[in-house]
C-alpha cells in the first residue's frame, strides 16, 4: 500500500518538510463528524437550480426535465486546474527594454461572462481591465503607469471548532473553563408563493454555528479570517487600482483579506515585483488540517501582516512567474500562516523554463500570447519515459510506438495527444481505485504529480504492470470509441476535447430561447496541466476564460482576449462575438489612449443628468 493519507510541507530547495498530525483529539469522536455538520457552510456554494416554473409559460421547454443546473462533467474533479497563470518580466528581457505582465486566470468557462472588460475614467482615475460585475474596481489590469494581476495563493484562513454543549441548557458551549451562550439571531426568509419562512442562526466565539448535535452534546462552528472586519472581497482592488509605486501597491496588498493571491506588478519605470496577499491567521497549537476543540486551547495567535507573507521586488532572474503551485522559498520563516495544499508545479514548471531562456533573448509580445496558450505536457515527458516499449502486445506497442516521436504538444489536430490524454486519465482513474484507502476516496482526489511520485515508489514490476496495464486499456476505449482508423483520433474534436458552454437555462427553455442563448462547440486543446489550461475534462469546463498581456512602454501594445463576450444579454450583438476567437486562441487590442479608442468605436453613446 503506498502511504499518500499524510500531508507534508515539502520544500524542493532544501529536500526538508515539516510533517502534520492528521490525528484528531481523544474527545472528537469520528462518528461526531459523520452527519452533515457543514450544512450551512456548504448551502451557498451548491449550484443554482432553474425551474421552468420560474419562467413565463410560453419560454418553458414542453418536456419533462423541469430543473436546469450546472452539471457535474464527466468523472475527473476540476478543482486544481480552477487556479491561473501570471507572470512579469523585466525589461531586461523584452523587446522594448520594459516591463511585461502577463495574467490568465482560470476558472470556471460559463455565460455570461465571469469578468469583463472594461475602462474606468473619472477623477483620479484612468484604469482598464478585467473586473467582476459584482465587485468595484479592476481586479487585473492597469493604470497608465503599473499593471497588476493574480492567481491564487492557497492559505488555509478557516477551522472547523468542535464545542461540548451544556447538557442542562442547550444554548451553552465550553469555552475557557466556562459555559458561554451562543448568540442568537433570527432571520425571515421571503419565499414566493408560500408562507415567510423563519431561521435561527447561532455564532460562537469563533464563528457562525453550523450545526447543533443536542443528542451527543456537540456543536460545531467555522472560523473565518476572511469575515474579520475590514475583510471584504476584493475591495483592496480599490487601491491597487491608484497605485502610482510599488511602494504603494504593497501597501494596498496589505488590505487584500481574501482570497489569498499571488499578485504580481509590473510598471512603466522598469520595476516588477511579487506580493502574496490573502488574511494568514497564525496557528502555533495546531495545523488546522483536522477539526479542534473550542475550549480556548486552539486559538489563532492573530494574523500575519500581509505584507510579511512571501514577496520580492526585481528578482534576480528577470522574472517572476506563478501558476497555483508552491512558490514559497526555502528561506521563508512563517510556515504556520501559510496553506498546505498547492496545484501541479508542470504549468509553472513550463512557463518558468520558457522564461528561463538565455538572458540574449528579448521576448515578444506574441511569444507572450503565444506562452499563455501553450500547450506542452510536462506530465506526458515522464510517463512515456516510464514504460519500455518491447513489454508491450504488438497492437498496443504500434500505438506507444507513436508518443516516442512526438512533440509532447496536445494541439487540436494531434492523434498522439489523444492516445495520451486518455492514458493519462486512465492512470488518473485507476490509481485512485487501487491505492486510495476506500475510507478517503470520496474526500480527495490525488494530484497527478503526487501519483507520479509514488508509482516511484513501487517496486519496478508492479509500477510497470500497472503502467502498461492502464495503457492498454485505454487504447482499446479509443478503438472502441473512434473506431481502427487513427487518423480519427483527432484531439481536439466534438466527440473529445472540445468547448461547448451552456447557458443555465438551456435545459428549461424552448427550442426558440435556446437558439437564442445557446453556443457552438469548437475543438480545444491542452489541459489541466499545460499553461494553455482547458481543465481536467472533455468537455471544457474551466480554464483562461479572460486573458491580458499588458505592455507598459505603449499601453495601447496591450492585448486581450475574453469569452463569450461583453453583454450578458443574448439580444446584444456582444453576447457571444468573442467565443470564437477565445476558442482559437486569438487575441485582440486592448486600447488605451483617448485616440485609439475614438478611432475604434462600434459606438458611442453620451448620457447626460436632468438637471
Amino acid at each position: 500500500m503506498i502511504l499518500i493519507h499524510h500531508i507534508n510541507l515539502y520544500n524542493r530547495q532544501s529536500c526538508s518538510y515539516i510533517p502534520l498530525s492528521l490525528k484528531l483529539h481523544k474527545k472528537i469522536r469520528k462518528e461526531d463528524l459523520d452527519q452533515d455538520i457543514l450544512g450551512l457552510y456548504n448551502a451557498y456554494r451548491t449550484p443554482i437550480k432553474f425551474k421552468k416554473e420560474y419562467l413565463l409559460e410560453k419560454f418553458q421547454k414542453k418536456e419533462a426535465l423541469a430543473i436546469a443546473f450546472s452539471e457535474k462533467i464527466e468523472d475527473l474533479e476540476d478543482e486544481f486546474s480552477i487556479g491561473s497563470n501570471n507572470w512579469a518580466i523585466s525589461g531586461k528581457k523584452s523587446f522594448n527594454g520594459s516591463p511585461i505582465l502577463a495574467n490568465d486566470p482560470h476558472r470556471s468557462i460559463v455565460a455570461p461572462s465571469l469578468r469583463y472588460i472594461t475602462h474606468l475614467v473619472a477623477p483620479g482615475w484612468d484604469v482598464i481591465g478585467g473586473g467582476e460585475p459584482e465587485i468595484p474596481g479592476i481586479s487585473i489590469g492597469h493604470n497608465g503607469f503599473g499593471a497588476w494581476g493574480l492567481t491564487v495563493f492557497r492559505t488555509d484562513a478557516e477551522d472547523l471548532y468542535v464545542y461540548e454543549i451544556n447538557p442542562k441548557n442547550s444554548n451553552q458551549y465550553w469555552h475557557k473553563g466556562e459555559w458561554l451562550d451562543f448568540k442568537e439571531i433570527k432571520e425571515t426568509i421571503l419565499v414566493k408563493g408560500k408562507e415567510n419562512h423563519e431561521i435561527l442562526l447561532r455564532y460562537s466565539i469563533h464563528g457562525p454555528v453550523t450545526f447543533v448535535d443536542e443528542k451527543r452534546n456537540r456543536a460545531y462552528a467555522v472560523k473565518c479570517g476572511w469575515l474579520e472586519v475590514g475583510g471584504s472581497p476584493y475591495l483592496a482592488s480599490l487601491r491597487m487600482n491608484q497605485s502610482q509605486s510599488w511602494e504603494e501597491f504593497r501597501e494596498a496588498c496589505n488590505y487584500s483579506h481574501i482570497p489569498g493571491e499571488n499578485m504580481v506588478w509590473a510598471d512603466k519605470n522598469g520595476t516588477i515585483g511579487w506580493q502574496a496577499v490573502g488574511i494568514a491567521p497564525i496557528r502555533n497549537t495546531h495545523s488546522g488540517l483536522v477539526p479542534v476543540l473550542g475550549d480556548g486551547n486552539y486559538e489563532w495567535d492573530g494574523y500575519l501582516p500581509i505584507t510579511d507573507k512571501p514577496h520580492v521586488v526585481n528578482p534576480p532572474e528577470n522574472f517572476f512567474a506563478s501558476a497555483n503551485q508552491n512558490v514559497t522559498p526555502a528561506s521563508y520563516k512563517h510556515w504556520n500562516a501559510v496553506g498546505f495544499s498547492w496545484s501541479d508545479p508542470y504549468r509553472g514548471d513550463r512557463v518558468s523554463e520558457v522564461l528561463s531562456k538565455n538572458s540574449s533573448h528579448k521576448f515578444t509580445m506574441q511569444e507572450m500570447m503565444d506562452l499563455q496558450v501553450d500547450y506542452h505536457s510536462y506530465p506526458s515527458e515522464k510517463f512515456i519515459k516510464m514504460i519500455d516499449p518491447n513489454t508491450l502486445d504488438a497492437t498496443s506497442k504500434k500505438y506507444f510506438e507513436r508518443l516516442l516521436t512526438w512533440n509532447n504538444k496536445l494541439t487540436t489536430t494531434s492523434v498522439e495527444a489523444t492516445i495520451y490524454v486518455n492514458w493519462e486519465r486512465a492512470i488518473i482513474r485507476e490509481f485512485h481505485k487501487k491505492y486510495v484507502p476506500d475510507t478517503i476516496k470520496g474526500l480527495l482526489r490525488i494530484q497527478l504529480f503526487k501519483i507520479i511520485e509514488n508509482l516511484n515508489k513501487l517496486n519496478t514490476n508492479e509500477r510497470d504492470n500497472f503502467l502498461k496495464s492502464t495503457f492498454i486499456s485505454s487504447v482499446k476505449e479509443l478503438e472502441a470509441r473512434f473506431g481502427k482508423d487513427i487518423n480519427l483520433w483527432l484531439y481536439g474534436q466534438k466527440d473529445y476535447k472540445h468547448i461547448k458552454i451552456k447557458h443555465p437555462l438551456e435545459n428549461v427553455v424552448n427550442d426558440s430561447i435556446y437558439d437564442m442563448v445557446s453556443f457552438k462547440t469548437y475543438p480545444r486543446g491542452g489541459n489541466s496541466y499545460t499553461p494553455g489550461s482547458s481543465g481536467s475534462n472533455l468537455r471544457q469546463s474551466s480554464g483562461a476564460s479572460f486573458r491580458v498581456v499588458i505592455d507598459t512602454k505603449d499601453w495601447d501594445n496591450s492585448k486581450a482576449t475574453n469569452s463569450p463576450g461583453q453583454s450578458g444579454n443574448p439580444n446584444s450583438v456582444f453576447y457571444r462575438n468573442l467565443y470564437e476567437d477565445w476558442a482559437n486562441d486569438t487575441f485582440f487590442e486592448l486600447y488605451y489612449s483617448k485616440e485609439k479608442i475614438r478611432a475604434n468605436l462600434h459606438s458611442k453613446e453620451v448620457y447626460y443628468p436632468k438637471n
